[in-house]
């Protein structure tokens, strides 16, 4: 048993877990807001919920179609699951929006 990496790891759970608290109670407050829904599923992902994850991402982007880092956080997401016609759509979105990185990503690696 490490003690150090658990009490890491539960230390960063909790704050993990204060975090979700925090963007479902700026969802319930305002609804029409895209960027609790991003930070959420950022949040998910670092909880391994993919499914949750793309589906705060797309409804994200569905409130506010030019929140770069969503569309950014779905090309990646995209791409790991194999979805390349995905990742590249949103990629491209990203990049007019000024954000490249997924773009570069996507074809650095060929997709």
């Amino acid at each position: 048993m490490n003690w150090r990496r658990d009490l890491v790891d539960f230390a960063l759970d909790e704050d993990t877990e204060r975090l979700i608290a925090e963007q479902k109670k700026w969802i319930a407050a305002e609804p029409g807001a895209a960027r609790p829904y991003y930070h959420l599923a950022q949040l998910y992902r670092l909880q391994q919920r993919r499914d949750e994850a793309t589906a705060l991402l797309l409804h994200a982007v569905a409130l506010d179609d030019v929140l770069a880092p969503a569309h950014t956080a779905l090309s990646q997401m995209y791409a790991v699951s194999g979805d390349l016609a995905a990742a590249r759509r949103h990629a491209s979105r990203a990049a007019q929006l000024g954000e490249p990185e997924a773009a570069a990503m996507l074809a650095r690696y060929g997709a």
